[in-house]
């Protein structure tokens, strides 16, 4: 109890600190959806930002140099996540490495049924339940976040794992609001991924990413970098999935996108 309490006030004083000019012209260059942003959500957000780089370490790797720019680019579309939502500022998570491009690991690949295939994989990012950290590729984390219209954002993708992992599970939802919840979510995600099997299958076009037909988990990932990134696309033809992931996030992006008047 007392420690929770010191939490919460810890990171009240760390949200209440003044914000370095810099931070908020870095984040207005770098993240189009930013300036979308109404004033006090960009407040908001920046106060999460503060609360993230308090509690997070950030490693180079493969030579990256760490920089305010990359930091701040990566927490800031992490704590995009974080908006008007009571949080605990991904618990699972400790460390995100970065890597200036395309990394190399060793591990199994599911091809189909029962057959995996063991190999090197070419990654731009992963993170997975227990690992404590997201590993990013720079180049591609800054990519993803200037082209804010074709509905892939690589940290977005990433975060949207840990923000899952939270129930200590990995199966495409997250901790919900209350408990009547879970039932219409679960309705209308199983629905959703469904359809989007068929899509990938038939090769029927969809404004989600068919990876998103993975699996569960990654349906997760993939419908959030859709709702933030292509909202007023997903809203038209996924109504139902909009309004769950609107109810979650707390966010309505694409009334953001329909009154702005930004040009990425």
């Amino acid at each position: 109890m007392i420690f929770g309490f010191l939490k919460r006030r810890r990171r009240r004083r760390l949200r209440a600190r003044a914000i370095p000019a810099a931070w908020g012209l870095t984040l207005t260059r770098n993240l189009p959806f930013f300036r979308r942003l109404p004033p006090e959500d960009q407040t908001e957000l920046l106060g999460h930002v503060q609360v993230f780089l308090a509690e997070k370490t950030f490693e180079g790797c493969g030579g990256l140099q760490l920089t305010d720019e990359v930091r701040l680019t990566i927490a800031g579309q992490a704590c995009l996540l974080l908006l008007h939502r009571e949080t605990d500022y991904y618990p699972e998570l400790s460390t995100i490495l970065v890597y200036p491009s395309t990394y190399i690991t060793q591990g199994e690949r599911h091809l189909e049924g029962p057959i995996w295939e063991v190999g090197e994989q070419h990654l731009l990012g992963h993170t997975q339940h227990r690992l404590g950290a997201v590993v990013l590729a720079w180049d591609a984390a800054k990519r993803s976040a200037a082209n804010s219209s074709n509905g892939r954002n690589l940290v977005l993708h990433e975060f949207a794992h840990q923000l899952d992992f939270e129930d200590h599970a990995t199966d495409g939802t997250p901790v919900l609001a209350k408990r009547s919840d879970y039932a219409t979510w679960a309705r209308v995600m199983r629905r959703e991924f469904e359809a989007l099997r068929l899509a990938d299958q038939t090769g029927q076009p969809t404004v989600l990413d068919t990876y998103g037909a993975t699996n569960p988990a990654e349906f997760f990932a993939v419908v959030t970098e859709t709702f933030f990134e292509r909202p007023c696309e997903l809203r038209a033809s996924h109504p139902e999935l909009y309004s769950e992931l609107e109810r979650f996030y707390h966010q309505d992006p694409a009334r953001r996108f329909v009154g702005s008047v930004t040009l990425d």
